[in-house]
Parts: structure tokens; sequence; C-alpha cells
């Protein structure tokens, strides 16, 4: 594989990474925008936390489906056409919302969005590094994973205040990401694409799990962090729109999209913590710091606190951007550039296995224990999980950082 004519002329392709992030962030803030309305769905439709749970699980079976199969297609297909289908995709899911009329087209477009994340998630994040000047690779490096998160928490911020204090709260938020993707497939069209073959183009097959030898000192550790990290995500995505409205009486739906943009928004804080401190340092103190975190929030539960919640969503947003960056730092650098985008696909593979496996088990307990129990017991035993990643990473920290 060759690389292109941007690659060979920095100056001409300089503002692409930082466009390419633009593009992520737009793709990734469709994957959250439904979390403050499902209260509404329930309303309208009649289901219980269950179903929402469900609702949750099948995009969290279509992220991981995408990754597997096509994690690696962007290393043979090019990074714009790959983009694109993300893209697609994610407008195809936004419509499904926008005709929502039961319980079906909400499943469809779960399924979509996840297929759309998927796509982004090593695609956007392998373009974004390749597009960076030699010099900028640790810039776009903090540009690529403050896109992700930062998409993610614009989504819940977006569709509340929308949903709140707009008019069509189940239409409008979707008819706006729609307008917004509409900006970012013309911004992808003029990305410089970085994937160019000599010859006859490689098949194109499902991947799976790519781990390259060269990857390989430095990615269960990093893996591991990030499962850790996702598992807060998940979590807290699962618990803290039900628990503010249903024990705290915070109905606000700009309050509670507010409320989970506090923990992305603090994920990108620690993200930028990384760079001083160090990768190697930040995988240990980013699960420490993520344990101080989950603590708080399980303490937010059993008092049923609001402020409380919002530090622990502060606390554990930091610590989760340190490990997260550090792990996909060191996965990106050490991986090669021909298998760049299935090994950062198999890293996010891990990550959402952590952001989904809490989801479904908060809604499972809830339904006997009730959400405030249910996330009790969830915040404990993430604890448990992430101070073990924390010692490992302690002891056995990667090689290569």
């Amino acid at each position: 594989m060759v690389r292109s004519d941007a690659e060979r002329h920095p100056r001409r392709r300089r503002p692409g990474y930082k466009s390419a992030a633009g593009v992520f962030a737009v793709g990734m803030l469709g994957t959250t925008l439904p979390t403050p309305l499902y209260g509404l769905y329930r309303e309208r439709i009649g289901f219980s936390e269950l179903i929402v749970t469900a609702v949750f699980a099948v995009y969290a079976v279509g992220v991981i489906t995408a990754l597997l199969v096509a994690g690696g297609f962007s290393d043979v297909l090019g990074r714009r056409p790959v983009l694109m289908s993300a893209l697609g995709l994610s407008a195809l899911s936004a419509l499904c919302f926008l005709f929502e009329g039961g319980l079906p087209l909400l499943y469809t477009g779960r399924v979509l969005s996840g297929f759309s994340a998927g796509l982004l998630s090593g695609t956007a994040t392998a373009t974004v590094l390749d597009l960076a000047p030699p010099g900028l690779r640790a810039r776009a490096g903090l540009a690529a994973t403050a896109a992700n998160m930062g998409g993610l928490g614009l989504g819940p911020l977006l569709s509340g205040f929308l949903a709140e204090y707009a008019p069509w709260p189940l239409e409008l938020p979707f008819v706006v990401h729609l307008a917004l993707l509409a900006v970012a497939m013309t911004v992808t069209c003029l990305l410089p694409e970085t994937v160019r073959h000599p010859g006859p183009r490689p098949a194109l097959r499902p991947q799976g799990m790519t781990v390259p030898p060269e990857v390989r000192g430095v990615f269960p550790s990093s893996a591991l962090a990030a499962f850790a990290g996702f598992s807060l995500l998940g979590l807290f995505t699962a618990v803290a729109p039900a628990f503010l409205a249903e024990t705290l009486g915070e109905r606000n739906l700009a309050a509670i999209g507010a409320v989970v943009f506090c923990l992305f928004c603090a994920s990108t804080c620690g993200q930028l913590l990384m760079g001083r401190v160090g990768a190697r340092r930040a995988l240990t103190w980013g699960c420490l710091v993520l344990v101080v975190g989950l603590l708080l929030v399980g303490a937010s539960l059993l008092l049923t606190s609001l402020p409380v919640l919002l530090v622990g969503a502060a606390t554990g947003g930091v610590g989760q951007g340190m490990a997260f960056r550090a792990g996909l730092t060191a996965v990106s650098s050490a991986a090669p550039q021909e298998h760049r985008g299935a090994t950062i696909s198999a890293f996010f593979v891990v990550a959402y296995v952590g952001i989904s496996l809490p989801v479904v088990g908060v809604g499972a307990l809830a339904v006997t224990l009730g959400v405030r129990d249910a996330g009790m017991v969830f915040a404990c035993c993430a604890v448990l999980l992430v101070a073990a990643v924390g010692i490992r990473v302690w002891r056995r920290p990667p090689r290569e950082l």
C-alpha cells in the first residue's frame, strides 16, 4: 500500500485531521441522541425498563458486529467510502426514530446506529491519525478521542435541550441531526484519501479481532483499561436518566441531558491530562481515578444525592478519559499502517463489550430491585473490575509506552 499525494504533501492536508474529527463527532452524536428521550417513548408506547435495556442491547450488538465484520474494511476500500457508509447508516437510524411507530422501528434504529458507530470507531480514528502531519500525531490522537467522547456527550445535551424547550420533542432532534449529517457527508467527500494500493486490491473479507504481532505486547493492558472505563459509561448511561426521573424527581430533559454530558465532557478533560502525565502513568492513574468516581456514583445512589452523582460523573469521566486515550495511543502507535483500521476496531470491540454489559445487567436487575438498587449492585461490581484492571496495568504496563 502506498500513501496518497496528501500524505506526501502535508501542507495540502494539514486541516484534514480536524475536519475528520468533526465528522467523527457528528456521527457519534447520533448514537446517544435518544438517551434523554426514552422516558417519552415509554409514555407513548408503554414498555418497561427491561425493554429500554433491550433497545440498548441491540445497539451494542450492532456495534460489535460491525467492528468484527467490517473493522478492517477501510484498510482495503479506503477511509472515505467506509466513512460515507457509516454516515448513511446514521441517517437511516435517524429516519427510523423520526417516523417511529412502535418498538420495531426503535429496535431497527438502534441496530443501524450500532452499525454506524462500529464503522466509525475504527475508521474515523484511523482517518484522523492518517491525515495528521508527523509532528502533530499526538494532537491528532487527542482530536480523535475527544471527537469520540465529545460526540457521545453532545447527543444527550442536544436532544434533551430540544425536547424540553422546542416543539416536536421526539422529531426535532433527529431532523437537526440529519442536517448535521448532510454537512458531515459533504466534508467527507472533500477529505483526502490516505489508502492506496499499488497492485490489485486485497480481497474484502471479515477479519474478526485483528491484533498484529507488533501490537500484542501493548494490546491486553490497553484494551482492559478501555473495557474498565467504558463500563462506567455504560453504567452511567443506563442508570442516570431513570434515577434522576424516578428517584430525584428531576424530569427536565435538558437537565438530564446535561448530567450525561458532564460525564463525557470530563472524559475529554481526562484525555487532556494524559498528555501531561504520559501514556504509561495515565493507564494506572486513570484506573485509580475511575475507582474513586465509581465509588461516588454508588454513594450518590445510596444517598439519593444529585451533587454527589455529578461529582462522581466528573471524577469517573476524568479517569476514563485518561485510561482510554492512553490505551488508544499505545495501540494505534504500535499498529502497522496497513492494519491500523482493523487493529483500532479490535480495541473498540473490547471497549464496547464494556459499555454494553452494565446496561443489560442494570436493566435486568431493575425489574426486581428497582433502578437505584440495581445501579448500586453494578457500581460495586464495576469498582472490583476497575481495581483489578488497575493492579494488572500497574504490575505489567505496556512495554512500548
